[in-house]
């Protein structure tokens, strides 16, 4: 099986203004139109089995739509041979903060995205630190946006020291960060992250970092706990999964990062 651990899609009838949108800001160009069959397509074409779906809650009042639409997307695809997992979303300036993480848990999403750029919070404010421990206590899976965004370069709010001192404060279980533990930032989360009992997913990470200091995190944090992930629709599933198969790695460690360690994590069958 494999899984890409880090997609976005939004609903149709928003789907095309969105990524123009975001195409603007970022100025990027994105591999699909956004929609749920453009990822099943590109899903298809690639060879993934399993693509997580990542909503960003960009206001606490987006709360109830993003996690209503995660939910009827789990409940719609889940008899699928090539199905999406969408995971659910909340804001850290989200009121009784518990009870809505219990209303995620409860609607059967297996976990939470949070982007600290997007929602305009450092990620070792208070507010996410009780997020991630109750998080944890529920059992929830928590994917974090770490390093910088490319739409808000000079505005990053979640660096590795600051993740270290979530870290050491909060230990927070089941923890995954996106973009190879900080996007630009590689040095410094090889430095302060690598080796530490987190995630860390490949979304849009092929074709910036270099190999060497791929492998070289790799090797100090283990291919145990490293998640494909391709950021679909800013990067390509199929060309992100050549760039791995075509990296130096141990086949069985490829195995473990390209779907056994999501396996794992997410608690799906090995069969």
């Amino acid at each position: 099986m494999i899984i890409d651990f880090h997609t976005h899609i939004f609903p149709d009838k928003i789907a095309a203004a969105t990524i123009e949108k975001l195409e603007h800001i970022a100025n990027v160009k994105a591999y699909t139109d956004g929609r749920e069959c453009s990822l099943i397509s590109s899903m298809e074409q690639a060879g993934v089995d399993l693509s997580v779906v990542l909503p960003v809650v960009t206001r606490p009042e987006q709360f109830d739509t993003v996690n209503s639409f995660a939910a009827r997307l789990n409940e719609k695809d889940q008899e699928q041979p090539r199905r999406l997992l969408s995971f659910g979303g909340i804001h850290p300036h989200t009121p009784d903060y518990k009870s809505k993480l219990r209303v995620i848990k409860d609607l059967g999403l297996s976990g939470i995205k949070l982007h600290p750029d997007y929602q305009n919070t450092f990620i070792d404010d208070l507010s996410y630190m009780r997020i991630l421990d109750y998080a944890s206590e529920l059992g929830l899976i928590s994917v974090i946006h770490a390093g910088v965004d490319i739409g808000f370069p000079d505005h990053v709010r979640c660096t590795p020291k600051r993740i270290r001192r979530v870290i050491d404060e909060v230990a927070p279980e089941r923890m995954v960060l996106a973009h190879y533990g900080s996007f630009g930032l590689w040095e410094e989360a090889e430095e302060l992250l690598a080796g530490e009992q987190v995630y860390l997913d490949t979304a849009y990470t092929f074709g910036f970092i270099e190999d060497e200091r791929f492998l070289s995190i790799l090797r100090k944090h283990g291919a145990e706990k490293i998640l494909f992930a391709t950021d679909s629709p800013w990067s390509g599933q199929q060309e992100s999964l050549d760039y791995l198969k075509g990296l130096a790695i141990d086949p069985k460690d490829k195995a473990q990062i390209m779907g056994k360690n999501a396996q794992n994590l997410l608690k799906l069958s090995m069969a």
